[in-house]
């Protein structure tokens, strides 16, 4: 189904971003099976259904977390996703960002303008000050996609994460507010 640009919280040129719906399930799920090789071994997004639910569920209602679609502006399909996960509030004001491209849409650019867009939504209406990004050091994609949109590398965490059987290192990306209004 199409999506229209009323539904954005915000747009760029070629994309705009929208929060996850129930409705999205199906799309979604056809859109992580054509991508398994583009993912494969770095992300592992719901590819049924009922994990699709169990996802969207965590998004839509976990108040730490908030989840973005990016939507193709032309013709409204969906490109990939940003997730918030862990924010906290307070004197912290943080979030980890994850995210993924769909095959379709890789190279293009696409995510980049997501990204951008969900950085200044984070900063701006959900007041956030840091984002932190933390990618396994073969991921190039994510790596130059993090760079390219003003992250920077803070360190390294040894068994950072347990992905795919096993503990992986993660390199830390982090952006704060002031990254971004005095970019």
């Amino acid at each position: 189904m199409p999506h229209t640009a009323s539904r954005h919280l915000a747009e760029g040129p070629r994309v705009g971003i929208r929060h996850f719906t129930y409705d999205d399930g199906a799309e979604f799920t056809a859109r992580v099976r054509e991508s398994k090789d583009l993912h494969h071994p770095w992300l592992f997004p719901p590819d049924s259904a009922a994990a699709y639910a169990a996802y969207a569920t965590r998004l839509i209602e976990d108040p730490t977390k908030a989840g973005f679609l990016v939507c193709e502006k032309d013709g409204g399909g969906i490109a990939g996703f940003i997730n918030i996960n862990n924010i906290v509030h307070g004197g912290f004001l943080s979030g980890a960002l994850g995210y993924g491209a769909f095959a379709h849409a890789a190279g293009r650019g696409l995510m980049r303008e997501g990204l951008d867009l969900v950085v200044r939504y984070a900063f701006g209406p959900l007041r956030l000050h840091r984002l932190e990004i933390n990618v396994q050091p073969g991921n190039a994609a994510s790596i130059a996609l993090a760079r390219a949109c003003g992250f920077r590398l803070e360190g390294f965490s040894p068994r950072m994460l347990h992905i795919d059987g096993a503990w992986r290192d993660h390199q830390r990306w982090a952006i704060t507010a002031e990254d971004v209004s005095s970019g």
